[in-house]
């Protein structure tokens, strides 16, 4: 079985965007209306200026006491966000995440035009299923045993 790309596991093959202007409010509810935990920030000619995450969120603006609806997303979003190609696989940019101490990865192709987004949320359906259908053999095993 060939390993998935992040292509191939991205949830979410829309992009999840805003622009400068908009307030971290207007973040917040996009992400909320979106069921995601992350929103990229771009310009109107679709450059990636930053990504808004749901931690972003509360370590910048919540813990901060900051003003959500006066808050500019370009105060408190990352800029130039690490970013990875289609192909990459789903392995390495979970090891990206988790050396970098994020959960998001924007995901560009070589043009620099934006596919999406992955998430560590798109990571673990595979893992997952592999656990529990793992589970189910050692409880068979288990059960022909006793």
């Amino acid at each position: 079985m060939s390993e998935r790309t992040v292509l191939q596991s991205m949830t979410r093959r829309h992009v999840v965007s805003l622009g400068p202007s908009a307030s971290v409010r207007d973040a917040a509810c996009t992400m909320t209306k979106a069921n995601c935990g992350s929103v990229l920030i771009m310009e109107g000619t679709g450059a990636m200026l930053g990504i808004l995450t749901e931690r972003d969120l509360m370590t910048r603006v919540l813990a901060k006491g900051l003003d959500a609806e006066a808050t500019a997303v370009t105060q408190v979003m990352t800029r130039n966000p690490q970013c990875v190609g289609p192909e990459t696989k789903v392995a390495d940019a979970v090891l990206i995440m988790i050396e970098r101490g994020f959960r998001h990865l924007p995901v560009v192709d070589p043009a620099g035009r934006v596919l999406g987004v992955i998430s560590a949320r798109d990571a673990l359906p595979r893992e997952v299923n592999t656990a529990a259908d793992l589970a189910e053999f050692n409880e068979q095993v288990n059960d022909a045993l006793g």
